[in-house]
């Protein structure tokens, strides 16, 4: 695992959501140019980058994405994953011109419902050592 966060985009993750490990595992195998790193939002490092980028936990505790030194939370945070992702997926950053009301409606939403939907585990997840080289700490 490495400790580098410049230059690197960063997907923090609620670490113990299986839909978002699933999610994690997902970006992972279509990041092709390997543009982001990952860590738990629960882990050292996540709670200091939703300090240091001013992100209030209780209005996202699901996805956040931090690119150029700049902090992306909700459906802004997904749609932006997705024009560095492989194949078509790119596409779904057109879903941009939606309000970002209904947009984040929609987040909200899933995130509310992800732990009953998905379930949840008792502690973070702990990547292979394939994606090791993905994960900051």
């Amino acid at each position: 695992m490495t400790n580098k966060t410049n230059d690197t985009a960063i997907i923090l993750f609620d670490g113990v959501c299986n839909f978002c490990n699933a999610s994690v595992n997902f970006i992972i195998a279509h990041d092709k140019k390997n543009h982001f790193k990952f860590a738990a939002i629960q882990s050292k490092i996540g709670e200091g980058l939703l300090k240091k980028y001013n992100i209030d936990e209780s209005i996202t505790d699901s996805a956040v994405l931090i690119e150029n030194n700049k902090s992306y939370i909700k459906s802004a945070a997904v749609l932006r994953i997705t024009k560095h992702l492989n194949g078509l997926y790119p596409l779904l950053y057109l879903l941009i011109i939606i309000p970002p009301f209904i947009r984040d409606g929609v987040y909200d939403f899933i995130s509310r419902n992800r732990y009953k939907w998905f379930g949840k585990k008792e502690s973070c997840m702990i990547p292979t050592d394939e994606m090791k080289s993905k994960f900051i700490v």
